[in-house]
């Protein structure tokens, strides 16, 4: 039986308790391998009982030598962390005696601070891209990424995306097939590349009525079909007048625009994770050929879908 890697969560004080998760990818991992693959300890600058920004406390270990450790990683909380000088050297050692570092959402400021991001690629949480890239101009960031390895530095986006970025540490260390059975036991939805967008086009239409959220379901569930005004009403129990009347007053566009968004973040991760030819893209997700496709995903993205493709990159953009 190989030696588990050892991996330090390095948590801030008032981190946030979604930081916590990114231990379960390891622990996971070692379920579904059967043996002990990871050993994960929790620390901080001082050890002890650490305060998380809600209120509720965890026990933690001192900073242990970095060596000590397969791979680091630094989560902090919701707002803008302030580095103190022992975590910006400790990181900083890390980065010479580590296989891994990685800044957790904003714990990418930490590394930051530290001048471990200078010259390098790597992403933060997409609300605070104008103040890192005021603070951090020879980072070259990519806030359209949710998470980036540059060379043993990794970053992600939203804690959610540091999930993501263990699931592909995961994949780095012990193969695909482990790391999609991680992801099916934590019941993700999807596994998200780092070439993964940080947000979906989706989320501006989230309507509170129920008629309406059910047509979107339905769509999302029916995209080979050509879904007319006619079809979406008839499952809103609507005329298509109607519907219309409704779904711009909830979502402030209207049902086929919404459908196009639907369709073009399903060929998005297609384009993302699958080598499928366009055409056959095209198809799967109810345009009626390439082209119809290419003109949608230069009104929703500005881009098209090859270029989409290109800038995904691999597992973790490189």
């Amino acid at each position: 039986m190989a030696t588990a890697r050892r991996i330090g969560l390095v948590l801030c004080p008032d981190f946030d308790f979604m930081g916590l998760a990114v231990t379960s990818p390891f622990e996971m991992a070692n379920w579904y391998a059967g043996e002990r693959l990871y050993d994960v300890r929790l620390q901080s600058e001082q050890g002890g009982w650490l305060r998380a920004g809600l209120g509720g406390a965890v026990a933690t270990e001192p900073l242990a030598e970095p060596e000590a450790f397969d791979t680091i990683l630094v989560a902090a909380g919701v707002g803008i962390p302030t580095t103190a000088p022992g975590l910006a050297a400790y990181v900083r050692a890390a980065a010479q005696s580590t296989r891994r570092l990685a800044g957790l959402c904003l714990g990418a400021f930490i590394l930051a601070d530290a001048g471990l991001l200078d010259g390098r690629r790597a992403t933060t949480h997409w609300y605070f891209a104008s103040q890192f890239r005021a603070r951090y101009p020879s980072c070259k960031l990519d806030v359209d990424k949710i998470y980036i390895a540059d060379d043993n530095i990794w970053t992600s986006a939203g804690m959610s995306a540091a999930i993501d970025l263990a699931v592909g540490m995961v994949e780095r260390d012990h193969g695909r097939d482990l790391a999609t059975a991680v992801a099916r036991g934590l019941v993700m939805e999807r596994r998200r590349s780092g070439g993964q967008a940080q947000r979906s086009a989706l989320l501006e239409v989230d309507p509170p009525a129920d008629r309406i959220q059910s047509v979107l379901a339905y769509a999302r569930h029916n995209l080979r079909k050509p879904l007319t005004a006619e079809d979406l009403a008839a499952v809103a129990c609507l005329s298509p007048r109607q519907l219309t009347r409704l779904f711009r007053a909830e979502t402030g566009t209207s049902p086929a625009k919404a459908v196009e968004t639907i369709r073009v973040e399903a060929a998005k991760l297609m384009l993302e994770e699958s080598r499928l030819p366009l055409e056959a893209i095209a198809q799967e997700v109810g345009f009626a050929n390439r082209e119809r496709m290419r003109r949608s995903f230069l009104r929703v993205y500005g881009a098209v879908p090859r270029r989409i493709r290109q800038a995904a990159g691999p597992l973790a953009v490189m």
